[in-house]
């Protein structure tokens, strides 16, 4: 990865993109840091402070913006939900898979329609913050009638903008810059809490302790981290590759194609997607029982149950039945996993085409039996890649519980975007390189 770097930093083209990449990154960061005027920050952190499943959700989008009730404190997070609902329904409705076989014109319709659901989504969202928050004590002693409607107003259009710049920062990062822009924002976003979740280890495992436990500690860490890094870079990089046969045909007096293809079928073929589907509605009882004052004691069993800081805590406060939250959690993870792809790959389109281009799984009849083929061996990848997810995501839940410490943003679902970027990030760079190397050559 760094010899990548270096080398990249010596070529004119691929540097310009490298910094306009890293001014970018540097004005998401210090929007971070700007809190909304006229609010207290210390409000939020007190909520936050109380509820584990919304510091885990917005604090991870948010890179901790919000916490400060910064001007970015929604982040990326209303972009990616607006992605992906537009990504189902354009699987859902023929109006809109029409759009996207259109090619670059109909690209740019469907960005329009998520760019405008994320304005949507980033008003609602703000909105409900604004107003939750006020009633909490956000903005102190400007709250009362005659203000609440300005107040939540100008923080919903200053939230709603600073959600609109993360997106138009994110699109000018994959026009000019490299990787895709989005996902390298909500990476920077989880890299920038990385340094307080060492200290926060730090203080839980290796202060006031003797040398020789300590360094164990840290040797311990260490190892976990690394673990959990190449684990998740197996899972990502795994690909099951079907081989193709293509048949020779007869175009004009020559004989051509008889190559030999594949099909690469990802062992985690969802990607992050179950997890974030999953997490978020499991947390959405916890976010509403922070904004509301529901006591109801069936409410608040489900409420606890699905509460992620509850599942692992094995202590006097323990309830049998909150042993239900992980197992949903995992089944939620699978069913995602199987709904998703589910989606993003047809094997019927697949078998279809294989067949009128003259293509031939080896062992395989065409038609039919190819696309019952490649549905099993879908089924079977599926069904690896979310016991892999499962694991990933339960493991940081599992050390929150056992050892009394906050879910850090190098576990779960963070490590799996981490990872995923940096490792599409240097793919691209070395694209880009090797596109400048073919350029130069045909030009000698």
């Amino acid at each position: 990865m760094f010899k990548t770097l270096r080398n990249a930093f010596k070529v004119k083209d691929v540097r310009k993109k490298l910094w306009f990449t890293l001014m970018m990154l540097f004005v998401v960061r210090l929007g971070c840091q700007i809190p909304i005027p006229g609010t207290d920050s210390s409000i939020i952190k007190g909520i936050v402070g109380q509820n584990d499943t919304v510091a885990g959700i917005l604090g991870m989008m948010s890179g901790g913006s919000f916490e400060n009730f910064a001007i970015f404190a929604l982040g990326i997070g209303p972009y990616i939900t607006a992605s992906i609902i537009i990504q189902l329904l354009t699987a859902a409705f023929p109006a809109l898979e029409e759009m996207q076989k259109e090619g670059e014109e109909g690209r740019k319709k469907l960005q329009s329609l998520t760019r405008y659901m994320t304005i949507a989504l980033s008003v609602l969202q703000g909105g409900f913050l604004s107003f939750s928050m006020g009633q909490q004590g956000l903005f102190g002693d400007a709250w009362k009638p005659g203000n609440k409607f300005w107040l939540v107003f100008s923080a919903t259009v200053i939230l709603t903008a600073g959600g609109a710049c993360l997106m138009w920062i994110g699109e000018r990062i994959t026009e000019r810059g490299v990787g895709n822009g989005i996902s390298v924002v909500l990476t920077i976003n989880i890299l920038a809490r990385i340094p307080s979740d060492f200290a926060a280890l730090g203080e839980r495992f290796v202060a006031n302790k003797k040398p020789l436990p300590a360094m164990l500690a840290i040797l311990i860490i260490a190892a976990i981290i690394i673990a959990m890094v190449v684990f998740v870079i197996y899972l990502q990089d795994g690909v099951r590759k079907i081989p193709v046969q293509y048949s020779k045909k007869v175009q004009g007096n020559k004989l051509v194609g008889g190559q030999k293809s594949h099909i690469p079928l990802k062992v985690n073929t969802a990607g992050v997607i179950p997890v974030i589907f999953a997490s978020t509605i499991l947390s959405l009882p916890s976010i509403i029982n922070s904004y509301t004052t529901i006591n109801n004691g069936v409410w608040r069993g489900i409420v606890d149950t699905l509460s992620q800081g509850n599942w692992f805590h094995f202590g006097a406060s323990y309830k049998w039945y909150y042993v239900f939250g992980p197992i949903l959690y995992v089944l939620m993870v699978f069913g995602f996993s199987y709904f998703y792809t589910s989606f993003t790959f047809n094997p019927t389109e697949v078998a279809t085409n294989i067949k009128k281009n003259g293509g031939l799984i080896p062992s395989v009849r065409a038609g039919s039996y190819t696309e019952e083929y490649l549905k099993n061996i879908l089924k079977y990848l599926i069904f690896i890649g979310a016991i892999g997810l499962s694991i990933v995501a339960l493991a940081p839940i599992v050390a929150s519980g056992l050892f009394g410490i906050a879910q850090v943003s190098f576990g779960g679902t963070s490590i799996i975007i981490i990872v995923s970027v940096v490792l599409e990030t240097i793919k691209a760079v070395e694209s880009q390189m090797m596109n400048r190397n073919y350029k130069g050559f045909l030009n000698k």
